[in-house]
């Protein structure tokens, strides 16, 4: 059975910063573009980051370039998002993902070329 569990959500102050951690089970996503995404209550789950299978190529929303940082590490079967600078605004879940429908491609911002899904973790910021 394949998992995708992330952690490392909470709450913090704006300006603060959190890393959240996707770690993959049950098989390899080593060729793979993997990603995170979020959804605020009320709204649609959107495209924050992607990484390409070797993690050379990344990919951010505009609304969270130059803050966030996507890095993965294949020996470990992990994914990470270092968020920095974070606003109330980046309150959501969050939530990792990753694609077996194209093979060392680029990396994808859309949601329905991702076809594991982690359960999410919640990282709330508050003014």
């Amino acid at each position: 059975q394949v998992q995708l569990v992330e952690s490392g959500g909470g709450l913090v102050q704006a300006g603060g910063s959190l890393t959240l951690s996707c770690v993959v089970s049950g098989r390899t996503f080593t060729s793979n573009t993997m990603g995170w995404f979020r959804q605020a209550p009320g709204t649609e789950r959107e495209f924050v980051a992607s990484v390409s299978w070797s993690g050379a190529s990344l990919f951010y929303a505009n609304s969270v370039r130059g803050r966030f940082t996507i890095s993965r590490d294949n020996a470990k079967n992990t994914l990470y998002l270092q968020m920095n600078s974070l606003k109330p605004e980046d309150t959501a879940v969050y939530y990792c993902a990753a694609s077996s429908l194209h093979n060392y491609g680029p990396p994808r911002n859309m949601l329905n070329e991702y076809d594991f899904w982690g359960q999410g973790t919640q990282v709330t910021v508050s003014s």
